[in-house]
């Protein structure tokens, strides 16, 4: 049976990226193998390194919004990336054997690094596509769903594993490919990558009304329309992407021929896509909510589901120390 991986930050509420990019993923790929779905509360320290009293709360959160989405503890191991000691151990010792030119040539380290809020000037900030090697090939996972921008991730973990096989001449560990996702990337509501760090998302526990206002009065048109008389583009227009995430098809057939023909305005097009996104998000934020009610519930998920996952890392780590001549434990 293949194995599959992937995990997400505990870096706060999650967005409608997060739901459409990775989520409807993760359950769509957790009958098809051994499903692992991790917490990656050690790379949320990348970032968050001075509000550790942050990450604990965001994982109870991100763990209720797994389950709210449909991953079922009984199909995938949902752990706690902390809890597995030997995710550092792997870490290590995959530093020991990469370039440092490998991964100061990440484009999304030099991107973050550009844009980044806080002081990313460490070498956890620099070594964490290395961390993530190191997440998937720990659980010689072959499927990996990720977004767009984490493809390099990928194939710097195939690379990395490739000379970990090569220098120590046994096939530990197999190449992971990339599983994405119909929507691969999200716009924010101004049009650019949605992101945290832009301020321009919609998340999954926004309640109706804000939804419907950032939608109306934040969401990102044609600039061509000017008037409500002047025919539209839906091509160029990110409210028509935001459309074909949300709405049926009839609606966006409808919205992509009056917009062309100047039979329906930007913020009647707005309120329709609002309203289909209330109408997938509303049921998702109530099941998330039930499930922050029990907090004892959710941690008993993450202990089992880490335990779960060290025992599988343990035997990885057999292997490691075996091609690498190390002492057993």
């Amino acid at each position: 049976m293949q194995r599959i991986l992937s995990g997400i930050q505990p870096s706060g509420s999650q967005h409608i990226g997060h739901l459409v990019g990775a989520l409807d993923n993760f359950t769509r790929l957790q009958g098809q193998g051994e499903a692992f779905y991790m917490i990656a509360d050690w790379h949320a320290l990348t970032s968050k390194y001075e509000s550790v009293e942050e990450i604990w709360p965001a994982t109870l959160e991100l763990t209720a919004t797994y389950l709210a989405a449909g991953l079922d503890p009984e199909k995938a191991t949902i752990f706690v990336q902390s809890l597995v000691k030997e995710h550092a151990e792997l870490h290590l010792l995959l530093s020991m054997v990469t370039p440092l030119t490998w991964l100061e040539r990440v484009p999304t380290y030099k991107e973050k690094l550009q844009n980044a809020v806080a002081d990313l000037g460490s070498y956890g900030f620099l070594g964490y596509p290395l961390l993530m090697t190191a997440d998937i090939i720990l659980y010689k996972a072959h499927k990996v769903p990720v977004g767009e921008d984490q493809l390099f991730h990928i194939e710097l973990a195939r690379e990395v594993l490739r000379r970990f096989n090569f220098l120590y001449k046994e096939e530990v560990f197999p190449e992971p490919e990339a599983v994405l996702t119909k929507t691969p990337k999200v716009p924010g509501l101004d049009g650019r990558k949605m992101s945290k760090s832009y301020g321009n998302c919609i998340y999954l526990r926004d309640t109706n009304d804000v939804i419907l206002e950032k939608c109306t009065r934040q969401m990102a048109s044609d600039p061509a329309r000017v008037r409500k008389t002047d025919p539209g583009n839906p091509d160029i227009c990110p409210v028509m992407d935001f459309h074909k995430l949300f709405s049926d098809d009839a609606t966006v057939q409808l919205v992509d021929t009056e917009c062309r023909r100047a039979g329906i305005g930007c913020f009647d097009c707005k309120k329709r896509v609002a309203q289909a996104m209330i109408q997938r998000i509303e049921p998702l934020r109530e099941k998330i909510e039930a499930h922050l009610a029990h907090p004892a519930a959710i941690e008993a998920v993450l202990q089992d589901g880490s335990a779960r996952a060290r025992a599988v890392a343990a035997e990885t780590m057999v292997d490691v120390r075996r091609a690498m001549k190390m002492p057993a434990l």
